[in-house]
C-alpha cells in the first residue's frame, strides 16, 4: 500500500484532505435533504397509493394532496333548481330577444296607431329613420328589456311549475291522455303572473315608442307617466294585455310541445334520445317558428288593442274597436307581426332550451305517447 502511494502524487492522494472534502460534500447533501423534507410536497392519488405499496404512507401523512377535480352537480328534474334554472332561462330567452326586436316593434306599434302616416312596413322604417336616426329604431329598449325579462321569468319558469302540478293531480293516465290541455292550463295560469310583472314596463314602452315628444326613455318616460295618470295608469291595459298574451302563451306553449312530437315521428329520422344537443337545439327553434305564426294570428287583435289604448289615455276598448272596425282590428299590421313573432318566438325556445342544456337539463319536448295498440 506504501509503495502505491508512493506512485500516485501526494497533490492527488492526501488522506486528510480527501476526507475534508468528503466531509463537506455529505454536509452539503445532509442541508440540502432538510430543506427538502421542510418544504411541502405535492403528491397526486395515483402517486400516493403507489407510495403506499412500497412502505412510505407513514412519510406521506404529513404531505398536501392534489384533489380529484369535483364532479359538476346535476340538477334534479322539478327540484327548486330545476325551476330556478328554467326561471332564469326565461329572462335570458324573452328579454334578449324582444329587446332585439324593437326596432320592429317601434314600426309595427306606429303602424296600428297611425295607419295614415306608416302606410306600409318600408314606409315605416323609412319615416322612423328620417324623423328620428337609428335612435328612433330603439326607442323605449330599457322598458322593453325589464319587462319582457320579468316576463319570461313568470311565462317559463311558472309554466314547467304548473305543468307539473296539474300532471300530478290528474294522474299518469290522464296526463297521457290529455297531455294538451296540460300544456294549455299550464301555459294560461303561468301567463296570467307574468302579465302582471309585464304590464307598467309595456305602458311606459308603448307611450315612449308612439307619442311623439313624450319622452327619451325609461328614466324620463316612467315618471311623467305616472304624473299624467298615476300608478293605477300603468295597469289601465291588464285586461287587452292578458287578452293578447294568454292566448298566445297557449298557443306558444301547446303548439310548440306538439311540433316537437311531430317532427321527432315524422321528420326526424331517428328518436329524440338518439339525436346530437345540436340537432335537438335545431328541432326546438324549428318548432318554436312553426308555433310563433299561430301565436302571432291569434293574438293579434288584442294587440291592437293593447297599441292604441296605451297611446291614448281617453280611449276604451269600445272606442277603440268602433273606431278600427273590426277587420283592421285582426289585420292591421299583422304581416310584420307574424315576421316579428314567428322569429322571436323560435329564438325564445332556442335560446331556452340551449340554457337548459348549457346547465345539463333535457330540451323541452317529450317523445310522443305510444300508439293504441
Amino acid at each position: 500500500m506504501a509503495a502505491l502511494s508512493q506512485l500516485i502524487p501526494a497533490g492527488l492522494y492526501s488522506p486528510d484532505r480527501f476526507s475534508a472534502t468528503l466531509l463537506s460534500a455529505t454536509s452539503g447533501f445532509a442541508a440540502q435533504t432538510e430543506r427538502d423534507a421542510a418544504a411541502p410536497t405535492a403528491f397526486s392519488l395515483a402517486e400516493s397509493s403507489l407510495a403506499q405499496k412500497f412502505g412510505m404512507s407513514s412519510q406521506l401523512n404529513n404531505m398536501p394532496f392534489i384533489p380529484a377535480p369535483a364532479e359538476k352537480k346535476r340538477i334534479k328534474l322539478y327540484s327548486r333548481d330545476f325551476y330556478a334554472a328554467c326561471t332564469l332561462g326565461g329572462v335570458l330567452s324573452c328579454g334578449l330577444t324582444h329587446t332585439a326586436v324593437t326596432p320592429l316593434d317601434v314600426v309595427k306599434c306606429n303602424m296600428q296607431i297611425d295607419p295614415q302616416k306608416y302606410k306600409s312596413i318600408a314606409s315605416g322604417f323609412s319615416i322612423t329613420l328620417r324623423e328620428g336616426g337609428m335612435g328612433g329604431l330603439v326607442k323605449g329598449w330599457v322598458p322593453t328589456l325589464i319587462g319582457y325579462s320579468i316576463q319570461g321569468a313568470g311565462k317559463f319558469g311558472l309554466y314547467e311549475y304548473f305543468k307539473k302540478t296539474y300532471a300530478d293531480m290528474a294522474g299518469p293516465e290522464l296526463a297521457a291522455k290529455y297531455q294538451t290541455v296540460l300544456f294549455l292550463a299550464g301555459s294560461a295560469s303561468a301567463e296570467f303572473f307574468a302579465d302582471i310583472g309585464l304590464c307598467p314596463w309595456e305602458a311606459v314602452k308603448v307611450k315612449v315608442q308612439t307619442v311623439p315628444g313624450f319622452a327619451s326613455g325609461l328614466r324620463d318616460g316612467m315618471p311623467k307617466f305616472i304624473q299624467q295618470e298615476g300608478v293605477a295608469g300603468l295597469f289601465k291595459g291588464i285586461t287587452p294585455l292578458w287578452g293578447r298574451q294568454i292566448p298566445y302563451t297557449m298557443m306558444k306553449f301547446a303548439c310548440f310541445e306538439n311540433t316537437v312530437q311531430a317532427l321527432y315521428k315524422y321528420v326526424v329520422p331517428k328518436p329524440k334520445v338518439e339525436c346530437s344537443k345540436t340537432e335537438q337545439l335545431g328541432v326546438s327553434f324549428a318548432a318554436g317558428y312553426i308555433a310563433g305564426v299561430f301565436c302571432a294570428i291569434v293574438s293579434h287583435p288584442a294587440d291592437n288593442l293593447v297599441s292604441k289604448l296605451n297611446s291614448n289615455k281617453s280611449a276604451t276598448i269600445s272606442s277603440v274597436v268602433n273606431e278600427m272596425g273590426w277587420t283592421a282590428l285582426f289585420t292591421r299590421g299583422l304581416p310584420l307581426r307574424i315576421v316579428m313573432i314567428g322569429t322571436l318566438t323560435g329564438l325564445q325556445w332556442g335560446i331556452y332550451d340551449a340554457f337548459k342544456v348549457y346547465v345539463g337539463l333535457p330540451t323541452t319536448g317529450s317523445a310522443p305517447p305510444p300508439e293504441d295498440k
